[in-house]
């Protein structure tokens, strides 16, 4: 199914929302099932809410070479799994200390420490073992997709960026450093999920060099914009506290290059990744919409 393309971005996104929520909701085990514990903390960080764009992202991506939507939907939500996770341990104490996600409380302040972590776990793994067998994947294909998946979370990745950024004291670091963290600690994971719609849609390799070009530059763009939301957001519209990074001197773009500089890259960094889709006319434009979306949007 391939949406109506004359309703609004906002719409679609809504509609496109209710779809993965509803398999992420068929791939998480039941709270009834044992052990009941973990499987209702899983449920409870992944169904709180939340836009699914690295979802949506996969989505679009894979239908800008025609793949059917069934293909799709599985990789997609796998993803959103994997994002959740990797929130989950985000918001530990050892990590950021957050008491809100999403508007509700964190993982850790509900279950407790320890299942919040097992929780996290958890949903990283059942990425894994769904994505092997999600049968309108060849084999050799889900094999790719686990492998890319297994790289944007790694010390590579997900996990990299968050060490740098760990380690950045008083958010003295290079401009070099800090877009390490962010292309790595956000970026991967957005960049990866552009790259699996491609993938599932068997894209040819220099497709899918374009829409990996797309994701880099949405992903760093998504992160100044997460940065810059948290220095101008309320935590009404966010869900979550604001101006923790500036109170723990994190390393954001804008505090190193001030707000409208950040927001100049951000804009910058959006046409270029529309431009890298721009062979693609109108086929692209609901992934143009979302690049735009992105960096404009309250929350």
């Amino acid at each position: 199914m391939n949406p109506a393309v004359d309703i609004s971005i906002g719409d679609y996104i809504e509609t496109e929302r209710a779809r993965v929520d509803q398999e992420l909701d068929r791939l998480l085990p039941p709270e009834s099932e044992p052990p009941e514990s973990i499987h209702k903390a899983m449920r409870y960080s992944v169904l709180a809410g939340g836009k699914r764009l690295r979802s949506i992202l996969c989505l679009e991506c894979g239908r800008l070479f025609g793949v059917d939507d069934e293909a799709l939907l599985t990789a997609a939500a796998a993803l959103e799994l994997v994002h959740t996770y990797s929130l989950i341990h985000d918001d530990l104490p050892a990590m950021d200390n957050d008491e809100l996600r999403r508007g509700k409380p964190t993982s850790h302040r509900v279950f407790g420490e320890a299942l919040a972590i097992l929780a996290g776990d958890g949903l990283l793994t059942l990425a894994f073992e769904v994505t092997s067998q999600t049968a309108a994947i060849p084999a050799e294909l889900q094999l790719r997709l686990i492998n890319e998946l297994a790289y944007a979370l790694g010390t590579r990745g997900l996990i990299g960026g968050q060490v740098a950024d760990l380690a950045a004291v008083e958010g003295k670091v290079s401009e070099d450093s800090l877009r390490y963290i962010h292309r790595t600690k956000t970026g991967a994971l957005i960049c990866a999920s552009a790259r699996t719609g491609a993938l599932v849609a068997g894209a040819p390799e220099a497709d899918i060099a374009r829409v990996t070009e797309y994701g880099e530059r949405v992903g760093l763009a998504f992160q100044i914009a997460d940065d810059l939301l948290d220095v101008l957001g309320t935590e009404q519209e966010l869900g979550k506290a604001v101006h923790k990074d500036g109170d723990q001197h994190k390393a954001t773009y804008p505090a190193f290059y001030g707000v409208e500089e950040s927001r100049r890259i951000a804009k910058r960094l959006v046409h270029e990744a529309c431009e890298a889709l721009a062979r693609y006319g109108g086929r692209a434009r609901r992934l143009q919409e979302l690049a735009n979306f992105l960096i404009t949007r309250q929350s």
